[in-house]
């Protein structure tokens, strides 16, 4: 088997495994919890706390549903740009395993979110802090195609901020609320960061090249 199909196949596992177990956590908890319930998993420090997020990851937003829109259009076109990146160094013979991995976490990332915008509104009813939604109601879902809300529930609250400290004393470091998909996304960037001379030094070789024969 050649190494681009073998680098092609391990590629969409890699990615497909990624977005199951995403889409799997967060029908399980859009099914069995109720909205704003917490299920204590670690302590203080990891829970599961269900809630929806309407725009950015981390349960940020903006822009309500213009923002909402233009955010999925964005994902989209960074997916496609991702995939068509990828195969471009898979053809050319320039990736390697943890590059591969960088680019599958923040693929895997970005679709498991997207997902939940396309067809979650499709599919469930609404969450509220009194019932638990159902998958496939009979009175149809609760927003139409793109509108749907993502589904976040992993809450670590690492150690409590002192009182007095400014702004934020009294409150738990780092409070935010995300999802599995968030933390693909969190961790390919990080390894971007890392690995950023290997992804993008054929690149910058190849624009050198064009720059010295054109000055040739």
């Amino acid at each position: 088997m050649k190494k681009s199909r073998r680098y092609g196949i391990v590629t969409c596992v890699i990615i497909v495994t990624l977005i199951l177990l995403d889409q799997i956590l967060k029908i399980w908890v859009k099914t069995h919890m109720s909205l704003g319930e917490t299920i204590p998993l670690l302590g203080n420090w990891l829970n599961l706390c269900f809630v929806e997020n309407p725009g950015m990851a981390f349960g940020l937003s903006f822009g309500q549903n213009i923002g909402k829109l233009l955010l999925t259009l964005l994902r989209i076109v960074l997916v496609v740009f991702l995939c068509w990146y990828m195969h471009r160094l898979i053809k050319r013979d320039k990736m390697d395993v943890p590059v591969l991995i960088t680019f599958c976490l923040i693929i895997a990332g970005a679709l498991g979110n997207i997902i939940d915008c396309m067809f979650y509104g499709l599919i469930f009813n609404e969450s509220t802090p009194l019932a638990v939604a159902a998958l496939f109601p009979e009175g149809g879902g609760y927003a139409p195609f793109l509108y749907g809300k993502v589904v976040d529930m992993i809450y670590v609250r690492l150690f409590p901020i002192p009182e007095g400290f400014p702004l934020w004393g009294g409150t738990w470091f780092f409070p935010a609320i995300f999802n599995f998909a968030d933390s693909c996304v969190t961790v390919g960037v990080a390894l971007v960061i890392i690995f950023n001379k290997r992804i993008f030094n054929e690149e910058q070789k190849e624009i050198e090249n064009a720059e010295l024969k054109i000055e040739n």
